[in-house]
């Protein structure tokens, strides 16, 4: 068997493809558990009586830059005023 044998190299794809599937695989049911794991603490949170709606904005705000976030911020502000809803 040569590195040039057509049966060898579809061989060696197909344990390439086996791994790339099996890994995905792995981590897809790591973020399912994981997934699991952050709706706990979203109801454990609720449970001691904080907003878990005000919670995923502020996570979702963390992620942002701070310039990002000003801008945001601003822009919302700005609509808000214009709508009449101080």
């Amino acid at each position: 068997m040569t590195d040039t044998d057509p049966a060898a190299r579809q061989e060696l794809t197909a344990q390439r493809l086996k791994s790339f599937i099996e890994r995905i695989e792995r981590l897809q049911e790591e973020r399912a558990a994981n997934n699991a794991d952050i709706r706990e603490v979203f109801s454990e949170a609720k449970g001691v009586g904080f907003d878990v709606k005000a919670i995923r904005q502020l996570i979702s705000l963390r992620k942002m830059e701070q310039s990002d976030r000003e801008q945001q911020e601003y822009m919302l502000t700005l609509y808000k005023e214009t709508l009449g809803m101080r």
